[in-house]
């Protein structure tokens, strides 16, 4: 399977409206999408660039995900994301290769998106996504 292109590359920050403020000063964004994933305990905002986007991930909860990392690591990248034309045969390819999938079956991913993750001591230190948008 072809990687279609890098679809975005996901950072944790603390703040979501200052960090959408603070990159809307650097850049003119035409289009900034806002979600919310309460299953994964995390608010969304897609800032377009180009072909990929940049994700900004600011935790709605103590207990998820983003606030775990950014506990332990601080602000900064948390993933990068590759569009696939399939995300089950993506982990499908992964398993085979004997890396170590974090998602068995595709999740929820922002606006409907399918995605799965790939750990990152299968991907030398970067925690991949493979994703269908």
């Amino acid at each position: 399977m072809k990687p279609e292109r890098i679809s975005h590359i996901g950072i944790a920050v603390r703040d979501l409206e200052k960090a959408i403020q603070d990159y809307q000063a650097l850049f003119d964004f035409d289009r900034i999408e806002q979600t919310e994933l309460s299953s994964e305990g995390v608010k969304v905002a897609m800032l377009k660039v180009g072909e990929s986007e940049i994700e900004l991930l600011s935790p709605t909860s103590e207990t998820g995900v983003i606030a775990k990392f950014l506990k332990e690591r601080g602000e900064g990248i948390h993933h990068l994301a590759i569009k696939v034309p399939d995300v089950s045969e993506a982990i499908r390819r992964a398993e085979r290769a004997g890396m170590i999938v974090l998602d068995r079956t595709p999740r929820r991913g922002a606006n409907g998106s399918e995605a799965a993750f790939v750990h990152p001591k299968s991907t030398h230190g970067v925690l991949l996504e493979f994703y269908n948008r």
